[in-house]
């Protein structure tokens, strides 16, 4: 869309409706654009639906409403808190960042937050897009979606309250509807709707998997970044999700979805703290709501989305952390004492009784002087995050279709230095915009020069990456894709090392052998 010389480009004509944005640091910001319709009432559990539009010129300078989500006033110990008030059910909007309201058919980011399927913001000021707009000339997207019970409880109902076959994933119809809006409005933005990126971390980063592999999202997507995707969950069937739906409505006090639909939506988070409470197991990160397998909405695992079909052309950037389960077992005291014995107890549903012990000491090996804590918290990485990560690379490079992998070894000096280089680490490196993370603890005590030269080189990676499919840039060592023969992987510290078969020590005591 063209602008005539004088006219004000932060106001936007779309086919819903006008928008007027604001200029904020130079860059173009849209905030609370909606792209479905208010999943309230009669549309609470029910797919996305299209936006009626509106008349007039729509502001879009406030930041709306995020997903309803439990709030902890004063935040968490690591990250200081991950989604604040304003909560609402009308919450599917999207924030959109641009150099400028052009004709300039810009790269696209679209960002999907992660938060364990129960917390997170697009809207959030750590996931703000402006590094990416003024420093790549890129377009970006960050968007909101349900999570949570009203994202994620499946209901086992059909269409139209039961007619045909019972599809859930309702946050997933929400993402698809996000992904139709950038690909049918974005060249208004200044945006190429031809060269979309998908980005996301942990819950974020199943869901741009899920994303890439749906048929409806078929030829949408150019290319993913999927920033420590913990595709070691094990996702439920219907059947076995529906034993968790039952609980769930006997802690909210209905007894039946009809009721359901008519509780507020804070007595419906409520009754999610209670699911937390019943499905934790000990030495296992905690998820009561997770994506369902229900054959309509999701046909497998997101982490066999990018194998086959039309997905199998996208490039892939997958990383992890090196101590990604420190994030939420390291401060937990009840882990602290934890006994050998208990943490080999705990490696015998993995390896089986019989190798447990031998796995225990191959750990031990790889951490020298390592408590049984550290031993828990070094199993639950590799087999929820890190050797997931590294199947889907030696998947991809097998097929012909070689991913771009990478390793986040900084450790933070926060808490005594026991995170180490933890869950969410790597999203201020990414994003570079460490200003705006000044509430979180886990970053207190890291040296500025290492900190902000590390943040350099990998936001001017994934700002490679998005425009080209290659994140190599003259500031880096050179980043070869991740080969069978190679396995080369990029270590991200305070000195920066493409290192061949980085995670060999995980991945071959996680290969069963042949």
């Amino acid at each position: 869309m063209s602008h005539p010389p004088g006219q004000d480009r932060t106001v936007v004509d779309l086919p819903a409706g006008r928008l007027r944005g604001a200029t904020e640091g130079g860059v173009t910001v849209f905030r609370a654009v909606p792209y479905a319709a208010p999943p309230v009432g009669d549309l609470r559990w029910r797919p996305a639906q299209p936006h009626a539009g509106w008349s007039g010129t729509r502001d879009a300078t406030t930041d709306g409403p995020s997903a309803p989500q439990m709030y902890m006033e004063g935040g968490d110990p690591v990250l200081g808190g991950h989604g604040s008030p304003p909560f609402d059910e009308d919450c599917l909007t999207l924030n959109l960042w641009t150099p400028a309201v052009d004709d300039g058919r810009r790269p696209v980011l679209i960002w999907i937050h992660g938060g364990g399927f129960v917390s997170g913001s697009g809207s959030l000021p750590t996931y703000s897009g402006d590094t990416f707009a003024r420093d790549g000339d890129l377009v970006v997207v960050s968007i909101n979606y349900r999570i949570g019970p009203l994202g994620y409880l499946y209901t086992g109902e059909g269409d139209e309250g039961g007619e045909g076959a019972a599809g859930g994933n309702f946050w997933l119809t929400d993402q698809l509807a996000a992904l139709r809006w950038v690909k049918e409005n974005i060249a208004s933005f200044g945006g190429d709707p031809d060269c979309i990126t998908v980005a996301g971390q942990s819950g974020g980063a199943v869901s741009t998997a899920a994303l890439a592999g749906h048929p409806q999202a078929a030829g949408l997507i150019r290319r993913v970044i999927l920033q420590s995707p913990p595709f070691g969950l094990d996702l439920p069937r219907p059947d076995a999700y529906l034993e968790r739906t039952a609980a769930y409505l006997e802690l909210a006090g209905a007894e039946d979805l009809d009721r359901l639909r008519t509780l507020p939506w804070p007595e419906l988070i409520g009754a999610g703290a209670g699911l937390f409470a019943q499905t934790m197991r000990w030495g296992y990160w905690p998820t009561p709501f997770l994506p369902v397998i229900d054959g309509v909405t999701l046909a497998g695992h997101p982490a066999e989305a990018l194998l086959g079909g039309a997905a199998a052309g996208v490039d892939v950037m997958i990383g992890w952390t090196r101590e990604e389960a420190n994030f939420g077992f390291a401060l937990d005291e009840g882990y602290a004492g934890a006994t050998r014995e208990e943490v080999t107890d705990r490696i015998a549903d993995t390896f089986g009784k019989e190798a447990a012990k031998s796995a225990y000491a191959a750990y031990e090996r790889a951490r020298p002087g390592a408590r049984p804590a550290d031993v828990l918290m070094d199993l639950i990485t590799d087999e929820l995050f890190r050797v997931p990560a590294l199947r889907l690379a030696e998947a991809r490079a097998e097929s012909g279709h070689p991913v771009w992998a990478y390793q986040f070894d900084l450790p933070t000096p926060a808490h005594e230095g026991r995170l180490g280089a933890a869950h969410c680490l790597e999203l201020p490196f990414v994003f570079d915009n460490f200003d705006q993370w000044s509430h979180a603890p886990f970053l207190a005590g890291l040296a500025p020069a290492v900190r902000d030269g590390l943040a350099y080189a990998m936001h001017r990676a994934w700002i490679a990456f998005v425009r080209t499919g290659d994140p190599n840039h003259p500031d880096l060592p050179q980043w070869r894709r991740y080969d069978t023969p190679s396995r080369t992987t990029m270590r991200f510290d305070s000195v920066v090392t493409a290192l061949d078969d980085l995670a060999g020590p995980s991945r071959l005591l996680h290969t069963p052998a042949s």
